[in-house]
């Protein structure tokens, strides 16, 4: 059974820093290329940022490009978003996805809120 589960949201001022994980369980990242997308309420999800799958090649959205930084590590089948510079508009549930050839798999999502 795949599982993608996403932690390290939470309430953040502006200006500070978070690091999302996303852990797979029941397939090989390296399979995958995982991406990370957000939902804003009232808003459609859109892509932030994401990683190859056998060659680390990364895209970020200009919006988070120079602020966020995602990272792969194959040992703990883990990928991490660090989220630094946060701003009020990245308030938003992040969702994980990994995506090969013929699967597409999400995890349930989890919150970040920027705020003073």
């Amino acid at each position: 059974q795949v599982q993608l589960v996403e932690s390290g949201g939470g309430l953040a001022q502006p200006g500070g820093s978070l690091r999302l994980s996303c852990a797979a369980s029941g397939l090989t990242l390296d399979n995958y290329a995982i991406g990370w997308f957000r939902q804003a309420p009232g808003k459609e999800r859109e892509g932030v940022s994401c990683i190859g799958s056998s060659v680390d090649i990364t895209y970020y959205a200009d919006s988070v490009k120079g602020r966020f930084t995602i990272s792969k590590d194959n040992a703990k089948n883990t990928v991490y978003l660090q989220m630094n510079s946060l701003k009020p508009e990245d308030t938003a549930v992040y969702y994980c996805n990994a995506e090969s050839r013929f699967y597409q798999y999400w995890g349930q999502g989890t919150q970040v809120t920027v705020s003073s």
